[in-house]
């Protein structure tokens, strides 16, 4: 889906919300991303989580452990996704950025300021707040620059008023979810352009 969103597109930066780490071996999942990164000409964020979904375990056969197994297998692939984009030949076309999502404060959020070049927490404004000044806490464990790590939320489509308690929660970026439920209405997108824009001029 990312290769054909990729060919037919020219701006616009794709990538998931997020993948889940569990579905493929690191290195492999490292090759496909760089040859999404070449076919879109530098335009892919790699999104990757943990993963929390049993049904998708079950359909794919795979085993869904324990949440701190998971996080466990997060931890080892982030180093090897990194290492195996350094060894491939040709190379990633840029350093291809990496999302993280999920809230977990002692371990999804360190990986993050370890790891990562976007972060995307889930829930109201006021948790978006929290987590970031966890993230923050955990970059200046680790002798990371806070600033570097772009934050992300989602937020519901309908109420673009709310992406004011967002931003002043931290989050840079606000993502919107659209479905076959809402039939894929783009009309509340509107919406949400026009307040971006005004956010961008003041």
């Amino acid at each position: 889906m990312l290769a054909s969103w990729a060919e037919i597109t020219e701006r616009v930066e794709i990538g998931t919300l997020v993948t889940c780490n569990s579905y493929r071996n690191p290195d492999l999942l490292a090759d496909m991303s760089r040859t999404i990164d070449h076919v879109s000409e530098g335009r892919l964020i790699l999104g990757i989580g943990a993963g929390w979904f049993e049904r998708d375990y079950d359909e794919y056969g795979y085993e869904f452990g324990t949440a701190g197994s998971r996080l466990a297998d997060l931890r080892a692939a982030l180093p090897r996704i990194e290492a195996r984009w350094r060894r491939l030949n040709p190379p990633p076309t840029r350093k291809i950025p990496i999302m993280i999502g999920g809230g977990g404060e002692r371990k999804t959020l360190r990986y993050t300021a370890e790891h990562a070049d976007m972060w995307h927490g889930f829930g109201q404004a006021e948790v978006i707040r929290h987590k970031n000044q966890v993230l923050d806490d955990w970059c200046r464990q680790v002798g990371r620059d806070p600033s570097a790590i772009e934050r992300s939320c989602g937020a519901n489509v309908r109420r673009p008023e709310s992406g004011d308690a967002f931003l002043e929660a931290g989050a840079n970026l606000i993502t919107l979810g659209l479905d076959g439920r809402s039939g894929y209405d783009l009309e509340p997108v509107v919406d949400w352009l026009a307040w971006r824009d005004e956010k961008n001029r003041s």
